[in-house]
């Protein structure tokens, strides 16, 4: 970058922001994601475990061991495999709102899907972890859906879990401005944008919230339009409107 900066006459502090409106990412952190997707790639194809990370540009299995679990939600050779060997409890519940499914990994919280039918919701996981073995899960994680049953209940509860969150870089940043948003307020997308230092890239914030598989405990439904209207949401709009109001009503 410096090079190029160099040939046209611009800073590199130029490119640098420039890079970062028009992608959602720093240089550094979209040269990782790409990384990040090679590997999977490579593993999809049936690479081994070694190949998949130099193919990449990993230029020491150490430097890639180091982030693998947070790049890909498992171990390598669990991931090459399909998740084969992957527990994931889960257990489904009733709220005020429907039908509630809460699934963990080793890591933490994995999914949190609402809807009407509970054994759709379990289908909806089963196509997500697709190799994974799913665990119905005991008393003690019973307890833990009653946490978040309680919490879409009586927002002002609180909800402090531990969570697998698998997403891409620019996700998790995304995912990340959205747990920022206090109970009671909420955020418009440019707002979302802005925050991450990548003012124009709404649309993918849009899609980031789409993509989030952690309702309420990521709180993608406190995003809204610029105008204040509501937009979609992956669990229905009558379901934002609900948590929204309920939100406002404790917050006072």
């Amino acid at each position: 970058m410096t090079d190029l900066a160099a040939a046209v006459g611009r800073s590199p502090g130029y490119f640098h922001r420039r890079f970062k409106a028009v992608t959602g990412l720093t240089p550094k952190d979209y040269a990782a994601a790409h990384r990040a997707a090679k590997v999977r790639e490579g593993l999809k194809r049936g690479n081994s475990v070694t190949e998949a990370i130099y193919d990449a540009g990993f230029n020491s299995s150490g430097r890639f061991y180091e982030k693998s679990t947070c790049m890909l939600g498992m171990t390598p050779s669990q991931y090459r495999a399909g998740g084969v060997n992957e527990e994931i409890r889960f257990a489904v519940g009733e709220t005020s709102l429907g039908a509630i499914l809460v699934a963990s990994s080793k890591k933490g919280v994995a999914s949190i899907l609402l809807g009407n039918d509970p054994d759709e919701l379990v289908r909806e996981l089963q196509d997500r972890f697709p190799k994974a073995s799913l665990i119905g899960a005991d008393r003690d994680y019973e307890a833990l859906v009653a946490r978040v049953v309680g919490f879409i209940e009586a927002p002002g509860l609180g909800l402090d879990l531990p969570l697998d969150v698998r997403g891409t870089a620019f996700q998790r940043r995304v995912w990340q401005a959205l747990q920022e948003i206090p109970t009671g307020q909420t955020a418009s997308y440019t707002e979302i944008a802005q925050r991450i230092g990548s003012p124009d890239a709404m649309r993918a914030v849009a899609r980031a919230c789409a993509a989030n598989h952690l309702a309420v405990a990521i709180p993608c439904h406190r995003v809204v339009r610029n105008d204040g209207s509501l937009s979609g949401y992956a669990w229905g709009v009558e379901r934002k409107q609900a948590l929204l109001t309920r939100e406002a009503s404790r917050s006072h």
